[in-house]
């Protein structure tokens, strides 16, 4: 009996797979998942063969019948339509370019692996599909990867370059996953012989903080970018953290920064009190944001914040001649957890404060916000700066409230 549309809408998953036929050879195959699919079986002289269409309801019932019909066509001319099918997946594969595969790659993997594709999309866009984006994904060598790699080593970028080789070996890992290469050019360049990532331990010493604010207050990098760095420094937040900060996320009055738990790395919400220092920086931010809604709005779009690398530039430029071991933005946290403790700090608000996860069975007890500490504690770190800048040549400007 032929099938109708009520009939297959009908349909029910149960414990087997099971199936239902249709007329001349068509039938669906329904899943204990619920899912259906079309097939048809023919025969090529004495050889049975099948041939799956399609999904229903993406293919329907009309639509199943016709392909039926040219798949029976094509079997009664003794040509086999499932090796016609795969020749044509297997030519539509050898003719895929490295920036359409990319583009699977990044909807199939990447986004439902990361909530965060920036960068691995940046390296893609910037120096991957320049270089192969229009070569078929199976002629892409060793030598092509390889190139790419080094060029970003040859531009002193040795962790930019391990980060490219992690995409590009991600891609080419899916690659031989849906069939397209049978094996990775990248595995001939281990990472060890890319770059090699050293665990941090870099913290400022005093001196060090006093040069590296009077070096960015006295450089040419933007007005928010100096504001920014000490901002940082200030309230020990992550730079992504400040670089997605709103000004409905900051309390004047309340003295109170609020990251909501999508810009927060720990998935939670996280309240920053800021001290005299902070909030005095928040309000020049406010006026030099032009009415955007960002407290650290881009030059090019007030709708858009900082660029992620924007502030790694401008901490680069501002230390240029100077004469402090390199460090980066994250050090500067490292930085004021290492004094605050040596300062008599207890760990604990000092952790909350970084906005770090107590691990532990301690972690899991311990549910305290420790606000009037963290309030103490962020005015004290924020006068010590300031102490220690007034004692230098350059004081950056009063902080303290006016009465």
């Amino acid at each position: 009996m032929a099938l109708t549309d009520t009939a297959l809408k009908a349909l029910k998953p149960k414990d087997k797979p099971y199936t239902v036929a249709d007329q001349r050879g068509l039938y669906v195959e329904v899943f204990p998942t619920g899912g259906i699919v079309w097939r048809y079986r023919y025969r090529i002289g004495t050889r049975r063969e099948k041939l799956t269409l399609g999904k229903y309801p993406a293919l329907t019932l009309k639509n199943a019948r016709l392909k039926r019909d040219e798949a029976a066509q094509a079997a009664a001319m003794d040509k086999s339509p499932a090796q016609q099918k795969q020749l044509a997946k297997r030519a539509a594969a050898e003719a895929t370019t490295v920036a359409e595969f990319g583009e699977r790659f990044f909807r199939e993997i990447v986004n439902k692996d990361r909530a965060d594709t920036t960068i691995p999309r940046r390296y893609f866009d910037k120096n991957i599909v320049p270089a192969i984006g229009a070569k078929p994904v199976r002629d892409v060598t060793t030598e092509d990867v390889r190139a790419i790699i080094w060029k970003k080593k040859d531009e002193g970028f040795d962790a930019a370059a391990g980060q490219v080789r992690g995409v590009l070996k991600r891609l080419f890992d899916y690659a031989m996953t849906a069939g397209l290469v049978s094996v990775n050019p990248v595995l001939a360049l281990p990472m060890r012989h890319v770059h090699r990532a050293k665990s941090r331990d870099r913290a400022l010493s005093p001196d060090e903080i006093r040069l590296f604010l009077r070096a960015a207050i006295e450089s040419n990098i933007r007005r928010q970018f100096k504001l920014a760095l000490h901002l940082i420094l200030l309230t020990l937040v992550r730079k992504s953290e400040l670089l997605l900060a709103k000004w409905e996320h900051v309390d004047f009055d309340a003295a109170e920064w609020h990251i909501p738990a999508e810009h927060s790395k720990t998935g939670k919400p996280h309240i920053v009190f800021l001290s005299r220092q902070s909030l005095v920086m928040f309000r020049e931010l406010k006026a030099l944001a032009g009415g955007s809604e960002f407290v650290l709005p881009s030059r090019s779009s007030l709708a858009q914040p900082f660029a992620k690398n924007a502030l790694n530039n401008a901490l680069k430029i501002s230390l240029i001649g100077q004469d402090i071991p390199a460090f980066t933005i994250h050090d500067l946290r490292r930085t004021a957890s290492t004094l605050l403790h040596e300062n008599g700090w207890p760990s604990d608000v000092v952790e909350k404060a970084l906005n770090h996860t107590i691990g532990g069975v301690r972690g899991v007890y311990n549910r305290a916000e420790y606000e009037p500490q963290r309030r103490e504690m962020l005015q004290f770190w924020g006068d010590y700066i300031e102490q220690l800048m007034s004692t230098g040549k350059v004081i950056l400007g009063r902080f303290k409230q006016v009465a």
